[in-house]
């Protein structure tokens, strides 16, 4: 933009043009210089059919968006596209100052398991700046996997859906994702990333297949969001920070999770969390916290859950600083996390168990600073009851069940 200046300069000196016209060739320059382009995956051999490979036309299309000197578009049309293979769009060399993927259609992933399923990811951005997503589907076709894993046979680990990876000023809106293998959306080491209209769809029973996963990142906001999965809806992992979630609705699937944390000796803590007007719909929980019997220096600290609704839910609040599943890689071992300053105001609705408030902290490492304040929720048409091991704080307000703080 500089050199049009100087170039506007010039030319105003050498021509003394009257400023009307010079005015409009500015425009004109301002508006070459900042138009975007769009690379239709059509044009380099996409095929809309879901059959024939087109991973090859994305790489093509994003190369170009990558170089281009003006915002890109990649336009992907109304159909179905095969990207038969794990696929990465990197932006260490982009030029471009924006690029957007417009999805009007479905990435459908192969119907056979081995195909993506020993990749860690099927659809990765690498070191990225000011991408957004916008619209479409993604289709992992998972099921075969989950019914692999389920056999008990020895199957591929799985590939999450989306993976973003130390990326930056992201954006992802209006995707649906669906019957991922893993994880549906993963943000790691991310900053300035907001998810909007995001729809994720998979079975009750499907494993460890989270909505969205967060880790090492912040500055992440999710809104208007419905999450329907085998697992945890969204799941915030170590190192996060100034996280916002509103809006957002769950179930099935086991509720929003801060953890697990503590499976490492060194790990970073998670500050910041604000979960505002969620709601949970026949979830095995709704707002967890979960770490693992096991020494760490990590932490939890400064949470807000706000105005959240619970529709037959097995746990609506959870605290479980015991996490140690089937007994394995953490027996006799207490939670090394520390989880301080956590508020639950205006939790209400139905638990389908009578132990509707759990905090089930450890003495070396005692809960501080837990507060709650109208919360009101019933079971089987009656106030529920609440549990409490090693967690201190204060309670107020409207309290059903009474508080066991």
């Amino acid at each position: 933009m500089d050199q049009a200046i100087t170039f506007l300069n010039e030319f105003i000196m050498v021509t003394k043009l009257n400023i009307v016209p010079v005015l409009m060739i500015f425009l004109l320059f301002q508006y070459s210089y900042s138009a975007k382009v769009t690379y239709n995956v059509l044009s380099f051999g996409a095929k809309a059919n879901g059959r024939l490979d087109s991973r090859s036309a994305f790489l093509k299309a994003w190369g170009l968006a990558c170089n281009s000197t003006n915002p890109a578009i990649i336009y992907v049309p109304i159909g179905r596209y095969l990207i038969g293979s794990a696929i990465t769009f990197s932006g260490q060399t982009c030029k471009s100052k924006a690029i957007t993927m417009k999805i009007d259609g479905t990435l459908v992933a192969p119907s056979t398991y081995n195909a993506v399923g020993n990749a860690q990811v099927w659809i990765k951005f690498y070191r990225t700046n000011h991408v957004t997503i916008s619209g479409g589907t993604l289709d992992a076709q998972g099921s075969s996997l989950w019914a692999c894993k389920s056999s008990g046979k020895t199957c591929p680990k799985g590939a999450t859906t989306l993976g973003i990876y130390h990326s930056q000023n992201i954006v992802i809106s209006n995707l649906r994702s669906l019957n991922s293998q893993m994880f549906h959306i993963l943000l790691y080491a991310c900053t300035n990333a907001k998810l909007q209209g995001v729809s994720i769809s998979a079975p009750g029973l499907s494993p460890n297949t989270d909505g969205i996963h967060l880790s090492s990142s912040t500055g992440v906001t999710i809104l208007n969001s419905k999450i329907s999965t085998g697992d945890d809806c969204i799941s915030i992992g170590p190192g996060n920070s100034n996280i916002w979630i509103e809006k957002v609705v769950c179930g099935p699937g086991h509720g929003i999770s801060i953890g697990s944390l503590g499976w490492d000796v060194i790990e970073a803590g998670v500050q910041n969390v604000t979960v505002k007007t969620a709601t949970f719909i026949g979830s095995d929980n709704g707002l967890r916290i979960k770490t693992w019997a096991r020494r760490s220096n990590g932490f939890v600290k400064d949470v807000v859950f706000q105005h959240a609704s619970m529709v037959n839910v097995k746990n609506p609040i959870l605290i479980d600083a015991n996490y140690c599943p089937n007994n394995e890689n953490c027996p006799n071992q207490v939670s090394g996390v520390k989880i301080s300053n956590v508020l639950y105001e205006d939790v209400h609705g139905t638990s389908a168990t009578r132990v509707a408030v759990k905090f089930d902290c450890r003495k070396g490492k005692p809960c501080t600073n837990i507060r709650l304040k109208d919360v009101n929720l019933k079971y089987a048409g009656q106030p529920a009851v609440s549990s409490c091991s090693f967690a201190a704080g204060t309670a107020s307000g409207l309290l059903q069940p009474t508080s066991c703080l």
